[in-house]
């Protein structure tokens, strides 16, 4: 299942036999296949009504195989077989109807939706004289037809009345779904929300799988946890990765436990697949993620000459593209002065390398730097402990942040200290700490350890709250 919404592909690649079965795929433009499958399925000469119905349910199911890549989190290099057993009839190499080729023509670009669902519905059929189903009859079709029902109307009373049709849906080349990078600690992006999400519909049925808190594209701990714990119920390589492995199996248990290859299915919200991560970043952004890079570029400086110091101000100017050309220059990447997926991920690594040579434990008075992965309700680890440290001592000079238990477990107590942390900082209130508000957090802590070791009467060099 991919994160977008369905799209008419360009060639469908179909496997002439059952699945296991040792036969030849034939790659063909979708238009010609449904033709094709039409031709074979039902009579040109049925009322055009009944024809269309048709079409429209072999459209709708051909595109749900597509869409939940249901051959080909299998495994297989194809996306639909031609037995008529599991899949529809299609005949390679056969002639035509006129008829029917006109009508596809027209149709091929649209499909059945459940309403409030986006996924092309499941559309079983079957000729409902010799076999029997749940979903269309082709001759039951045919006598609707004379009776008057339009094609909408005869698909309602097979598929309900709650279905719609998706019309001029746009053309073009599918590929995997599979991302072409590891996913693990500190990605960030649409298939890492993807991720979180099937994540969490897959722990309703298997709750030994813990909940991501917040799915909101960035791979922190809690989604770690879940995909470590993922891969030990499934019996995967338990690394806390998604890789091609790991991948295919989410989406493979998360088609199953939502039924989406079937005609009750549980369907997919807009929501799960709304594209949040739409853009790279460059010059005249604006913003937190903004902040992250220079964040990354300022830590970055103090290794590589190369890299010039920039403001951690949240604002993409001329500075900032100067510093992102220099670390792509740097790091033999192409030099577009723009953070994309790329960039970010060597920025990125290369702070972790530096991060993983220190101790990361709190030590009074010493500043860690950034953990690298944001921290919020269901972290656990010692990055935590260190922020709680923090927070306490912040909490014995400015009594609006509350104290917390250092644990090393970021429940509840410790995401209030870090709502009155950020609005006394004057960073939005999130409850979750990234590099922003980690740093502020860390600076204040450190203005504060130093100005206690200051002589009586001396100025700490900030201002206290009261």
């Amino acid at each position: 299942m991919n994160a977008r919404l369905p799209t008419i592909p360009e060639p469908i690649t179909v496997h002439l036999g059952a699945p296991n079965q040792n036969a030849p795929n034939v790659t063909v433009p979708f238009v010609d296949y449904i033709a094709n499958v039409a031709s074979s399925e039902i009579y040109p000469t049925w009322p055009e009504n009944a024809i269309r119905a048709n079409i429209l349910a072999q459209i709708s199911f051909a595109l749900n195989r597509i869409y939940t890549e249901y051959y080909r989190v299998r495994g297989y290099d194809f996306d639909i077989t031609n037995s008529t057993a599991i899949d529809q009839y299609f005949v390679n190499g056969r002639d035509i109807f006129e008829n029917i080729s006109q009508i596809v023509g027209e149709l091929f670009d649209t499909y059945i939706v459940r309403q409030g669902s986006v996924e092309p519905l499941f559309a079983q059929f079957c000729n409902g004289t010799t076999v029997t189903c749940a979903g269309l009859s082709q001759w039951g079709s045919v006598a609707l037809a004379n009776e008057g029902y339009t094609p909408y109307e005869i698909l309602q009373y097979y598929y309900g009345e709650d279905i719609d049709l998706v019309s001029d849906a746009p053309v073009m080349n599918i590929s995997s779904s599979l991302p072409d990078r590891l996913l693990r600690l500190g990605t960030a992006g649409d298939d890492v929300r993807q991720i979180q999400i099937r994540l969490n519909r897959i722990s309703d049925n298997y709750p030994s799988i813990p909940k991501i808190a917040i799915p909101d594209g960035v791979f922190s701990f809690d989604t770690e946890d879940a995909v470590r714990r993922f891969q030990e119920v499934f019996s995967l390589p338990a690394d806390g990765i998604v890789g091609k492995a790991t991948w295919y199996a989410i989406q493979f248990i998360y088609n199953a436990v939502k039924r989406l290859n079937e005609l009750d299915s549980e369907g997919i919200a807009l929501s799960e697949v709304t594209q949040q991560y739409t853009r790279a970043l460059s010059e005249g952004a604006v913003g937190t993620e903004v902040q992250n890079v220079q964040y990354l570029l300022s830590y970055l400086t103090e290794f590589y000459n190369t890299i010039p110091p920039v403001a951690i101000d949240g604002v993409f100017g001329p500075a900032t593209t100067a510093a992102v050309s220099a670390a792509q220059s740097t790091f033999e990447l192409p030099v577009t002065g723009e953070v994309d997926f790329t960039t970010w991920d060597v920025l990125y690594r290369t702070y972790l390398g530096f991060l993983a040579t220190i101790p990361f434990q709190y030590v009074e008075g010493n500043i860690l730097p950034y953990p690298g992965v944001p921290l919020r309700l269901g972290s656990q680890d010692d990055s935590v402990r260190v922020l709680q440290e923090y927070l306490n001592f912040i909490a014995t000079r400015i009594d609006v942040i509350p104290s917390v238990s250092p644990t090393g477990y970021f429940g509840e107590q410790t995401q209030n200290a870090v709502l009155a942390a950020q609005r006394f900082l004057g960073i939005p209130p999130s409850g979750t700490v990234a590099s922003v508000t980690w740093s502020a957090i860390a600076d204040l802590y450190s203005d504060l350890y130093n100005g206690s070791r200051l002589g009586e009467g001396q100025y700490p060099g900030f201002e206290l709250g009261r």
